[in-house]
């Protein structure tokens, strides 16, 4: 009888399919490159091997390749009707998130893990920034996140994947410290895991230490294939510290030599929000001659979210059409409300209302951009991503403030931020807007 890396028994009786489907876990786990290959390989040596084809479809799903997600979740379905209990549900849990049932795939989820709490593949998909917590619209899903992780911990030990999120969720959870700490663990199990250097520069990001975390992925990143999908968040993550320091040409560089939408091999939600996050902090930061750039991202934006649906893609579309089609952000404003009125816009209105103060912004309407984003920010973890991420719009807050007139206001969340999360980025940040 074959069985995954944790020990839960694998419905196929062909040794080299489960071993190739070990290392499409693996790979995904540590987001690296391969994945794909490998479940290919699996189903290959086993066409009736049900996880294996709920695996690839998961991957066809996170690039947005979703007729084949279906088909092959369909696949798996069918096949799961001779594997054990656990696979079968395995299965439907998955294929719940490839049909964009969210609520499904959650409670299903949590079920699960109470009987299966080592099946690390379901566990994941209800972490991380873009996890089903995250884009749940619920304002705690960073202490949700936690929680699950410390719930189930006992059962992972030194777990090179499980020691890289509990780091992860202990980071965003705001203990710098303790995740950071634990992020190292994991990169010292494990050096070859994108998702232990990704939580570990979340971690020296929100410490400050921006230098120690440029000179950290300088060494690791040769040696991550620049296919991997993680490959080009990292290059925004040194991009950050690029800003951090002032150097605006350093950060378009990367972006135009690892992010811009020009045949990149990784998810469209990560290429299209870190390109759009990257183009607005550089034009906060006062960099001309990004019409291009934003031409760019906005026409990758329509191609791949055409109508309103996946909010965090959402709030990022407003970015680039306040920059380049009010029209078009006026067409995605209405949609949400839509959406908002059937109950289908996760993070309510404070989704629109980020949405209208970046369009004021961007129009140069400073007192309207307080007036909506003021509120907005205090919902701001309903939209999910990370604490990295979501800054943008307290950053947009701030310098709204400083152009209006309001630099008491300015003066006292900047306060608020350093007492909260002391660090020297945040100190870079203050001389910024105050230049600024």
């Amino acid at each position: 009888m074959n069985h995954d890396r944790y020990g839960l028994t694998l419905t196929t009786a062909s040794d080299r399919a489960a071993a190739h489907y070990r290392d499409g876990v693996d790979c995904m786990l540590s987001a690296w490159h391969g994945a794909e290959d490998a479940f290919d390989k699996a189903i290959a040596e086993d066409p009736g091997f049900a996880l294996a084809h709920i695996g690839r479809a998961r991957l066809h799903q996170l690039s947005m390749e979703g007729g084949k997600a279906r088909a092959m979740a369909a696949r798996a379905r069918e096949l799961a009707a001779g594997a054990t209990p656990r696979e079968k549900s395995h299965v439907e849990i998955m294929a719940a998130v490839i049909e964009s049932k969210p609520k499904v795939a959650v409670s299903g989820a949590e079920a699960h893990l109470e009987e299966y709490p080592r099946d690390a593949q379901v566990l994941s998909i209800l972490l991380g920034a873009f996890g089903l917590y995250a884009f749940s619209g619920r304002p705690d899903h960073d202490a949700a996140k936690l929680a699950i992780c410390e719930r189930h911990a006992r059962h992972y030990g030194e777990d090179w994947w499980f020691v890289s999120y509990l780091g992860w969720s202990h980071t965003e959870a705001g203990n710098l410290s303790t995740g950071r700490t634990l992020s190292e663990r994991a990169m010292a199990l494990r050096a070859e895991n994108a998702n232990a250097a990704h939580g570990l520069s979340h971690a020296m990001f929100e410490q400050g230490d921006m230098a120690v975390g440029r000179e950290f992925l300088a060494q690791w990143m040769p040696a991550h294939d620049r296919k991997s999908f993680l490959h080009g968040h990292l290059a925004w993550h040194v991009a950050l510290t690029n800003l951090d320091e002032g150097d605006l040409d350093g950060a378009l560089a990367i972006y135009e030599a690892h992010i811009k939408p020009a045949g990149r091999p990784y998810p469209p939600l990560n290429i299209f929000t870190d390109g759009a996050s990257l183009l607005w902090r550089l034009s906060l930061a006062g960099k001309a001659g990004l019409e291009p750039h934003w031409r760019e991202v906005a026409a990758y934006g329509e191609k791949y979210f055409p109508q309103a649906g996946a909010h965090f893609a959402d709030v990022h579309f407003a970015l680039a059409a306040a920059t380049t089609d009010s029209a078009a952000l006026d067409t995605r404003l209405a949609q949400l409300e839509a959406r908002a009125a059937d109950g289908k816009l996760a993070p309510g209105g404070c989704a629109i209302d980020l949405c209208r103060g970046i369009g004021a912004f961007a129009a140069g309407d400073n007192d309207g951009a307080v007036r909506l984003l003021e509120p907005a920010i205090s919902e701001l973890a309903r939209i999910g991503g990370s604490r990295a991420q979501r800054q943008l719009w307290e950053d947009t807050l701030i310098v709204a403030y400083m152009r209006a007139g309001h630099g008491d206001k300015a003066a006292r969340r900047i306060s608020a931020r350093l007492d909260c999360r002391p660090s020297a980025r945040d100190e870079a940040w203050s001389r910024q807007a105050l230049r600024n």
